[in-house]
């Protein structure tokens, strides 16, 4: 028997049919080549902040359009560092979408602004500009106008930024992109992270993303001010460019401290896994959309509703979300999971609303306020989407969910 590149069962699981083994909602694809980038840099004199970051940023940068690309730690340091970058402070309001994970507002929190949130579009479960467009209107009434909007591509599918961009210069916030999904992904021809409809995009390398150094994010501007700020920011928010100092150098061994930074740098091991996983980036979106297109043919005709794609964006299928009218299955949410997991289909939900977690809960949040966010969490599953998922896998969990929502499958 062969398996799928990059995956090998357990000594365990070798007892076990193909179809019984665990399957992940995403995991990573490591090739021969990452291992041998990687081991070439712990070979070398530099494993931190060596030749191969600046490479890897360049890399993306040059591919995305953006003028400059800032590589850090994870997505959350760069989303951290970006709000930072923009001012946010304390008495700022930041406002984004509560389909996301709990990053993409407390990037919000560490630099003491408050968040608020913007309901979902029904069929992209992005941003919903139109509700974005009411809220700005009441807020501008109200002197509660925020300093900066924080859409989040979810699934890997690009926000309407177009719309979003335009209501940003009518009401004067700044736009930073959680692309954390969405590397490889088109808006209206242009790849994610150009930064024409935005200040900030940022990307995410965890292993479930279309690409990994194992953790990591970048930040991508066109401004160049932006760009240095955040540099500073990733590194204790110390510079050693003369033209930013703000005292005449003493010597080479010379630094000045400008900003109270963190320690947010991405290592050229990361980088170095980065890069070559960087060579694959079409052969992954393209995998994924091929995966997409498997399930849509087995949903069809079924009382599973495929993710919707809008014409103006080419998504990087991170996710593959699909939702049940549980109710008129006459089962529940829960024990469909169970179904599901007790197969060893690991399916989960991206996400719960984040004004549901217990730390936001304290700030008066009302369910009331976001409609189309709770009938989506009440409905929402996130099936198996990765590379290396075979088809007879994909076909297993398609029909698991469909057995489990009692329709027989006819694929």
């Amino acid at each position: 028997m062969s398996w799928p590149h990059g995956w090998r069962p357990t000594a365990h699981q070798l007892g076990r049919s193909s179809r019984h083994m665990t399957i992940p909602y995403g995991r990573q694809s490591i090739s021969t080549s990452d291992i041998q980038a990687v081991n070439d840099v712990l070979r070398s004199d530099f494993l931190t902040q060596g030749p191969v970051v600046p490479k890897f940023e360049a890399a993306l940068g040059t591919r995305c359009g953006a003028k400059f690309a800032v590589a850090m730690n994870s997505a959350t340091s760069a989303l951290h560092v970006a709000c930072m970058a923009i001012g946010v402070q304390p008495g700022d309001r930041v406002w984004t979408s509560p389909i996301t994970f709990v990053a993409s507002a407390n990037c919000a929190r560490y630099c003491g602004a408050d968040i608020d949130f913007v309901d979902i579009d029904p069929q992209t479960y992005n941003m919903c500009p139109s509700r974005l467009e009411a809220k700005l209107a009441t807020a501008q009434r109200t002197g509660t106008l925020p300093k900066a909007v924080i859409p989040v591509h979810l699934a890997g599918q690009s926000c309407d930024m177009a719309a979003i961009h335009e209501l940003g210069q009518r009401y004067g916030f700044s736009i930073i992109e959680d692309a954390s999904h969405a590397v490889g992904g088109t808006y209206k021809g242009d790849p994610v992270g150009s930064c024409q409809h935005s200040d900030i995009t940022v990307f995410s390398f965890h292993p479930v993303k279309i690409i990994t150094t194992g953790e990591g994010g970048m930040a991508l501007t066109n401004n160049e001010l932006l760009a240095n700020t955040m540099s500073r920011l990733r590194t204790h928010g110390i510079t050693r460019n003369i033209a930013e100092m703000r005292t005449i150098t003493e010597g080479p061994w010379y630094y000045e401290q400008l900003d109270l930074g963190y320690n947010f740098r991405l290592t050229d091991i990361a980088a170095a896994l980065g890069i070559s996983q960087f060579q694959r980036i079409d052969e992954f979106v393209s995998r994924r959309h091929e995966i997409a297109n498997a399930y849509n043919d087995m949903f069809a005709n079924t009382l599973v509703k495929r993710p919707w794609q809008h014409p103006d964006s080419y998504s990087a299928f991170h996710l593959y979300i699909v939702r049940v009218d549980f109710a008129s299955r006459n089962t529940t949410q829960k024990k469909v999971f169970e179904q599901l997991h007790a197969k060893g289909i690991m399916a989960n939900l991206h996400y719960m609303p984040v004004y549901r977690q217990p730390y936001y809960q304290r700030f008066g949040y009302s369910s009331v306020d976001y409609p189309e966010s709770e009938r989506y969490y009440s409905e929402a599953i996130s099936l198996p989407i990765y590379p290396d998922l075979s088809a007879d896998q994909q076909r297993f969990v398609g029909q698991t969910l469909l057995e489990a929502i009692g329709e027989a499958s006819e694929k």
